[in-house]
């Protein structure tokens, strides 16, 4: 069985880094201002479509990330890990999108990208918005089945996939037909390390949009190598590329506006240095029953 499988992926602001020009005066983030990583969730996710590709030869795995040119690091950070090869999803008519615009932003890139898609695999939320919604927005506008909270995949036969998901009351196994759509928790496996012969043969992958303007790839040093291993070139999608309907994409498409963003930072009023001694352990319990905290 040969797989055809879609991850979406994305770059993300360090939420663990935010300062106080973190949003835009338009109530975006300032994604210039933040150090960009690499989703966490969308790195399990990706260990789940190699696991499968490692299972069934001859199984693709096919990154799309939306974003601006430095967003195309997520398909080479993918690559280096297993995956085949991807597609930036970039336009100006982008920018500022919620989840709504952006899961119909992905939608219509997988459906000119991958159309016969076996699977749709991402992680269950980005850092940079917590909301979940992408994923069964994106399974919704697809027409797909989808599952949400996979940790695992624990069979792929018959045309179905059996998922083993974490929710708050416990564990279930799902079985679903095939296309699907997956988002993935964090408790999932962490992904791979970087095989260092990818990172030697992909390091030079570049989309379009990462060229200095005005220039081509025939421009570049090692012009040469990008016409004789035409993967070097990644893919690049506008807007009109997907035929995408420009007032459901970017801001005018998205209802949800973010009013502000901060960072909070949790400090103790007082503290106490406490001993072992049994003194010192009973005024505590003491202290922690007359304020109701125990108790």
């Amino acid at each position: 069985m040969k797989l055809k499988i879609i991850v979406l992926a994305k770059q993300v602001p360090d939420t663990r880094n935010v300062g106080p020009d973190a949003m835009t005066p338009e109530g975006t983030v300032n994604r210039s201002a933040l150090p960009a990583i690499f989703n966490p969730e969308d790195l399990n996710a990706l260990e789940q479509a190699l696991r499968l590709k490692d299972q069934f030869p001859g199984t693709t795995v096919t990154v799309i990330t939306m974003g601006p040119g430095r967003a195309a690091e997520v398909i080479r950070e993918a690559m280096y890990r297993g995956a085949d090869g991807g597609y930036l999803l970039t336009d100006r008519a982008f920018a500022g999108a919620d989840t709504l615009a952006t899961s119909y932003a992905l939608a219509t890139a997988i459906k000119h990208v991958c159309p016969d898609a076996d699977l749709i695999i991402g992680g269950r939320q980005a850092i940079d918005g917590d909301t979940a919604q992408v994923g069964p927005q994106v399974a919704e506008k697809l027409g797909l089945n989808q599952i949400t909270y996979s940790e695992e995949i624990l069979s792929l036969k018959d045309g179905k996939i059996t998922v083993k998901r974490h929710i708050d009351g416990g564990v279930e196994t799902v079985e679903s037909p095939l296309p699907c759509v997956l988002t993935v928790n964090g408790s999932a496996a962490p992904c791979r390390p970087r095989n260092v012969k990818r990172v030697m043969k992909f390091k030079r992958c570049l989309a379009p949009m990462e060229l200095p303007q005005g220039t081509g790839f025939g421009d570049l040093p090692y012009a040469s190598e990008y016409e004789k291993k035409p993967y070097l070139k990644l893919g690049q999608l506008s807007c009109a590329d997907v035929d995408a309907d420009l007032q459901q994409c970017g801001l005018a498409g998205s209802p949800t506006k973010v009013k502000n963003v901060e960072n909070i930072v949790f400090k103790a009023k007082e503290s106490k240095v406490l001993t072992g001694s049994d003194e010192d352990v009973n005024g505590l319990i003491k202290e922690l029953l007359a304020s109701h905290t125990i108790g």
